[in-house]
């Protein structure tokens, strides 16, 4: 009886001194949280606090400390704050990352020094490619994927003269080229403005008058998105020459675009209509929390929190298990807002695309509706050249 009495305290003992030992899972978050990109970086915030929330502040039974840096919109300043996170703060997981020059930068700091890295938006082509890496996952795509869809969309259309307007970094590249992946018109014009210094696209509206195109597509995210349509509508293009865009109307624009935006057609792996019960979850608890709908940016953000909490719960919080936590995350095994997916060898996720449209709910707000599924179980065109296998 005693022998089973003491039996059943050193198990109690060694049960709470394991408890006093979880370490807590520490998340660095590198977005833009001042000046004009900032209403991005606290969309972000904004989702990872909610699905926190969602696992009652704990991951694997331990607690969840979140280290928010600004990166100011400045490859600098990023690779300084990633630096920060890893070397003084030693976080586990870094992620976050909207800009692709920022991401870039910010690598090799990250990669190969202990932590995972996990992008929440940016997919630059080299990190799905050639600087893949068994510690860099995503929970967004590939740069070029969403594009390629537009592409697409554009055959289908009957579309044969185009006219691409993008800014000259690393996404603007990519989101031009995959477009031009897949469209199979001609391109009649394209112009690479300055980033994101440019905000007057006058003369580039002037060309696409003079050009005639059948249609116009752009990639243009947040305030330079917003300009552009303004100045589109008042050069008196809107209704004359369709508009086609990736990544430039968002649930953060919309509120002010309103009408210029309505009917607009662009192309993306998500939407807040998309019919499963994790994102009819996020996106009802997003709104009561902030009072507006969220944005793929805010998606992809709760995503990559479920994904580490999957890595972290199989390990049973043990965060010196990198092996367990890489092979959990590879499974993808997590309530995903996107509904079931598989990641590459690449760690780039196999997705749907589909074709959105602006629209009004039933209260009148502006929001984006899926209209139909372009790509199914889409796969980056970089994996290839990723010479990772598991």
């Amino acid at each position: 009886m005693k022998l089973g009495i003491l039996g059943t305290l050193s198990l109690a003992a060694m049960l709470i001194s394991q408890v006093a030992l979880a370490e807590t899972v520490k998340i660095g978050f590198v977005t833009t949280l001042t000046g004009g990109a900032g209403a991005i970086g606290n969309d972000m915030r904004d989702a990872v606090e909610l699905a926190l929330d969602h696992l009652g502040r704990k991951m694997g039974g331990s607690d969840v400390k979140m280290f928010y840096e600004d990166d100011t919109f400045k490859p600098a300043v990023g690779k300084q704050k990633t630096e920060k996170l890893v070397k003084k703060n030693k976080v586990h997981f870094v992620t976050g990352y909207i800009w692709s020059h920022v991401l870039l930068a910010s690598r090799n700091s990250v990669v190969g020094k202990g932590p995972f890295m996990i992008t929440s938006n940016a997919g630059p082509g080299p990190v799905a490619g050639k600087l893949c890496h068994e510690d860099f996952f995503s929970t967004s795509w590939q740069n070029d994927q969403t594009t390629m869809a537009m592409g697409e969309v554009l055959n289908q259309l009957g579309i044969k003269n185009l006219y691409i307007m993008a800014p000259n970094y690393a996404a603007g590249k990519s989101m031009v080229k995959g477009v031009s992946r897949t469209f199979k018109g001609k391109i009649i014009g394209k112009d690479m403005t300055k980033f994101p210094a440019q905000l007057d696209f006058s003369a580039e509206l002037a060309k696409i008058r003079a050009a005639k195109p059948d249609a116009v597509f752009v990639f243009y995210p947040g305030k330079h998105g917003m300009q552009f349509f303004k100045q589109y509508s008042q050069a008196g293009l809107k209704g004359e020459i369709p508009l086609y865009s990736a990544f430039t109307v968002d649930s953060l624009s919309l509120p002010r675009l309103k009408d210029l935006a309505y009917g607009s057609l662009m192309t993306q792996f998500w939407a807040p209509d998309l019919d499963n019960a994790v994102n009819k979850r996020f996106v009802a608890d997003y709104r009561k929390k902030t009072g507006r709908y969220p944005t793929f940016y805010a998606a992809q953000s709760y995503d990559t929190i479920m994904l580490i909490n999957s890595a972290v719960t199989a390990v049973g919080g043990d965060l010196s298990n990198k092996d367990g936590m890489r092979n959990a995350m590879r499974k993808a095994n997590f309530p995903s807002i996107r509904g079931p997916f598989k990641y590459g060898n690449n760690h780039f996720p196999i997705q749907n695309f589909y074709l959105r449209k602006v629209v009004k709910d039933a209260d009148g707000n502006f929001t984006t509706s899926i209209v139909k599924t372009v790509y199914t179980n889409h796969q980056d065109p970089y994996a290839k050249d990723c010479k990772m296998s598991w």
